[in-house]
C-alpha cells in the first residue's frame, strides 16, 4: 500500500510540474531584459544570465559531474528532507547524480549571478546553499572568486564526503560545510550579511518558508536569494507564491527551474516570469 501512495503521489507531482510548465510557457517571454523596468535588473538580465560565453572552470566542474554520473559506489543517505525525516537509505551515487543535481545551465547562471554581484560589489561574498548534494552546484557558486566564502549545509554525511572529493579535484578551498538537519544548524549561522543565498533542500512548503524567513534579516538591500525547483509540487508553488507577498521582498524572477528574489525597495513589487 505504501508503494501505490508513494506513486500516487509522484504521479500527482509529475502532473502538476506538466500543467504549471505549460502554463509557464504561455505566460512567460523568451527576454533579453525588454519590459524589466530597474535599469539594474534589466542589466542582470540582458547581460548575464543571458550571456553565452563560457568560463574555463566549467569544463572542470562537469568532468566532475560525469564522474558522480558513473560512479557505482553504493552510500547510505540520510534524508531529513521530501523523503523523511532522518531515514536512511543505500543509494547509487550515479542515481544520486541522475535524479538530484542541478542543471549545468542553472549551475552556470548561478555563476555568472555570484561572479556580476561580486564586481558590483567589489568586495568578498559570503554565499549559503543549503542542500549541497554532491557540491556541483556548490562548485558553481564558489568558483568565481576564492575569496568568497560559501557555507554549504547538508544533512547527509555520506553525501559531504563525495562533495569534498570533488571539490578537493577542483582544488577548491573556500567551502565550509555544516552537517545535520538544517532545522537545528541554520540559525547558528544565519546572523551575518548574506550576499547570495541558495535553497535547495527540503521540497516543502512549511520548511521552505521557514529556511526563507531564517535568512530574510541576513539578506541586504543587494542581496540575492535564489530557490529551486518552484514548481516541483503544488506546494513548492505555494511556498513560491508566499515568499513573492512578503513585505519585504520586492521584485521576483520566475524561471520555472528556479526564482530568484531580491529586496531593494527602489523596484518594482513585481514578478516576471521569463523564458532562458
Amino acid at each position: 500500500m505504501r508503494f501505490f501512495g508513494i506513486m500516487g503521489y509522484g504521479l500527482q507531482v509529475t502532473g502538476y510540474r506538466l500543467l504549471t510548465w505549460l502554463k509557464h510557457q504561455l505566460t512567460s517571454w523568451n527576454t533579453g531584459g525588454e519590459g524589466i523596468h530597474s535599469p539594474y535588473l534589466f542589466h542582470l538580465v540582458r547581460h548575464i544570465i543571458s550571456d553565452d560565453n563560457r568560463y574555463y572552470c566549467w569544463s572542470d566542474i562537469e568532468e566532475r559531474r560525469e564522474a558522480m554520473l558513473c560512479a557505482p559506489k553504493l552510500v547510505s543517505v540520510r534524508d531529513y528532507g521530501s523523503r523523511g525525516q532522518g531515514a536512511e537509505e543505500k543509494r547509487l551515487v550515479c542515481d544520486i547524480a541522475k535524479t538530484s543535481l542541478e542543471s549545468a545551465k542553472n549551475g552556470q547562471i548561478f555563476f555568472r549571478i555570484v561572479n556580476w554581484l561580486g564586481h558590483e560589489k567589489g568586495a568578498p561574498l559570503r554565499i549559503m546553499e543549503l542542500g549541497t548534494n554532491l557540491g556541483i552546484t556548490t562548485a558553481y557558486l564558489a568558483m568565481p572568486d576564492s575569496r568568497n566564502k560559501v557555507i554549504t549545509f547538508e544533512g547527509s554525511e555520506a553525501l559531504l564526503e563525495m562533495a569534498r572529493l570533488n571539490w578537493r579535484k577542483l582544488n577548491i578551498g573556500n567551502i565550509e560545510t555544516v552537517a545535520g538537519n538544517i532545522d537545528d544548524t541554520l540559525n547558528k549561522y544565519a546572523r551575518e550579511r548574506i550576499d547570495v543565498a541558495y535553497i535547495d533542500a527540503n521540497h516543502r512548503q512549511e520548511p521552505t518558508q521557514r529556511y526563507f524567513e531564517t535568512l530574510l534579516p541576513c539578506m541586504g538591500e543587494k542581496s540575492i536569494l535564489i530557490i529551486d525547483d518552484i514548481h516541483y509540487s503544488r506546494e513548492m508553488g505555494e511556498a513560491w507564491e508566499r515568499i513573492k507577498s512578503n513585505p519585504e521582498v520586492t521584485t521576483t524572477m520566475d524561471f520555472f527551474d528556479f526564482g530568484l528574489v531580491f529586496f531593494d525597495k527602489h523596484y518594482l513589487k513585481k514578478n516576471y516570469k521569463l523564458r532562458i
